[in-house]
């Protein structure tokens, strides 16, 4: 994942940035991939649970394919509603997201064998988030044209 790529992008983005499709505003959507980020690197934990077969075909397609991300996909243990904000405003949700990239390098530098649950794929390793990370970024990124 190019990260240094992705947070000049990130500057094209504004908190009045409209998105081209789904229901997220910008801060939303900077929110969302903040938590992702720590998801990833175990900062936020989830129970470890069986992964279901048809989520081992999404994963088998998502992280080994040219497969892009799909459109309309529901965070995991959510309604589909968007969630409450967590932070103040954009700025410091972005602050929050920049913090959760280096966060989430350090973490993998320094345990590059770590396996961490994604809340729907299960066990993930450095090689799977960074793909996953990168299809999911892309995706959120062209929601709003940047």
């Amino acid at each position: 994942m190019e990260t240094s790529n992705y947070l000049k992008r990130l500057k094209d983005l504004t908190s009045q940035t409209e998105p081209k499709f789904g229901q997220m505003t910008a801060q939303h959507m900077v929110e969302h991939l903040a938590l992702t980020l720590k998801l990833s690197y175990g900062k936020v934990k989830i129970p470890e649970f069986e992964v279901q077969e048809k989520h081992l075909q999404q994963k088998f397609l998502l992280l080994r394919t040219e497969m892009e991300f799909p459109r309309g996909v529901r965070i995991p243990g959510t309604s589909g509603e968007l969630t409450d904000l967590r932070y103040p405003d954009f700025e410091t949700a972005t602050g929050e997201l920049i913090k959760s990239f280096e966060v989430y390098l350090e973490y993998f530098k320094n345990n590059p064998h770590s396996k961490t649950w994604h809340p729907r794929f299960g066990p993930l390793d450095f090689e799977e988030w960074e793909i996953f990370h990168a299809k999911h970024i892309q995706h959120h990124f062209s929601q709003f044209g940047i």
